[in-house]
């Protein structure tokens, strides 16, 4: 792994992108930026935890004050009380400068880590795309937005996800605390969350090696056609948006099959014997406008698919809002909650694994006006059908 150059005395260590542990660079990387995560939240902590203390002692000290009716008015209540605040002061300085220097710190590693990163875990606006080529392997992790805290806001940690996908992902369309500044009108949201699905299904096309990976997608009434249309175009999808109620049946039924074929086949050790038009390459489902198009089968066949379907490369996007579902009532609780669930907009809802902050999440979005979404989902296509056509070739024997 790459080591930092030696510090000058008295001052920090110089960061390097890949000095974590990890055999593979991309290993290395991986646990940098979770490195990163970590210490941010634990310096948040330590900052909000130390102004905490500050406050209470300050009440404490002017409780005191106030409790006494010989120091409660007069020149040595005012004394006591300027001393209160003083030492407030003084406690909440020292923890802001503690604060800052570990930020600048994680500031520095991060702008030295982000331009390093591969395009599994790159913004959409990282040089790293121009020279994008289809890989050879599948990653640890993807790329599917960044994190931030209120004390550093423009501080911004790669949020990433294991691979192969051990949960679905939920990109919630509808509103929440979190959109007061974001678009007022809910077919924008709408929009953008569907905006946001394409972009994470083009990374995982990205980042998957030719023919490792088909995306599906349910759009019951074909009202995200101009999102979609990128994956339609570039020939990435398996198959055209499937329409209506019947086109909801017909996927989730194909997908259903295969999961109850591979199931039965590693309990019984016989992979082998696997049907020959079995597609046993991972496979994602991004379900638009849920649950418009879908009866009681359905969405009993969709819940299997979120709870069986990561075990045997049977992944799920659902492009939602909760609201719609409420006659179903708690029914989909399960569901909801097996999901991860991403905004289309900035929104404090995810917590980490340490102290539970509120972490704001941005989606990881296409700049406007760039053409790397269609560039990058066409370089995957061609691989894809170079593929396909190659394994349609005829081979003979000598």
């Amino acid at each position: 792994a790459p080591t930092a150059p030696p510090a000058a005395p008295g001052q920090p260590a110089q960061p390097v992108a890949g000095d974590a542990s990890g055999w593979t660079m991309d290993e290395r990387l991986y646990n940098q930026v979770w490195g990163m995560f970590e210490d941010l939240a634990r310096t948040a902590a330590a900052y909000r935890s130390a102004v905490d203390f500050a406050e209470s002692r300050m009440e404490q000290e002017l409780d005191r004050v106030l409790s006494d009716p010989r120091t409660r008015v007069g020149p040595a209540a005012d004394s006591a009380r300027a001393a209160a605040r003083a030492k407030h002061t003084d406690l909440v300085e020292q923890a802001r400068a503690a604060l800052d220097r570990d930020l600048a710190q994680l500031t520095a590693e991060a702008e030295v880590v982000e331009p390093a990163l591969p395009p599994a875990y790159a913004r959409w606006d990282s040089p790293v795309w121009q020279a994008y080529q289809v890989p050879m392997e599948v990653p640890m992790a993807l790329r599917v937005g960044d994190l931030h805290l209120p004390e550093r806001a423009d501080l911004r940690i790669p949020m990433l996800v294991r691979l192969p996908l051990e949960r679905g992902l939920w990109i919630d369309a509808g509103r929440s605390g979190g959109f007061d500044e974001g678009p007022a009108d809910s077919g924008e949201l709408r929009r953008l969350a569907a905006d946001a699905a394409v972009a994470i299904a083009a990374r995982l096309l990205a980042v998957y090696p030719a023919g490792e990976i088909a995306v599906h997608v349910i759009d019951p009434a074909g009202s995200a056609a101009g999102s979609f249309a990128p994956l339609v175009a570039s020939g990435a999808l398996a198959e055209p948006p499937a329409a209506g109620a019947q086109g909801v049946s017909t996927v989730l039924a194909a997908l259903t099959r295969r999961v109850d074929l591979v199931q039965m086949a590693v309990r019984s050790g016989a992979t082998d014997a696997l049907p020959p038009d079995l597609d046993t390459a991972e496979q994602l489902l991004i379900v638009h406008d849920f649950p418009h198009g879908f009866d009681d089968r359905a969405v009993t066949q969709l819940r299997y698919l979120a709870d069986e379907g990561p075990a045997v490369g049977v992944h799920l996007m659902m492009v939602a809002d909760r609201e719609d579902a409420r006659a179903y009532g708690p029914v989909l609780d399960p569901l909801w909650r097996s999901l991860l669930r991403l905004t289309p907009v900035a929104d404090d809802h995810l917590a980490d694994p340490w102290v539970g902050h509120a972490w704001t999440y941005e989606p990881s979005m296409v700049p406007r006006g760039s053409r790397v979404l269609e560039q990058v989902l066409g370089e995957a296509g061609r691989a894809a059908k170079a593929l396909k056509a190659a394994r349609a070739r005829p081979s003979y024997g000598n």
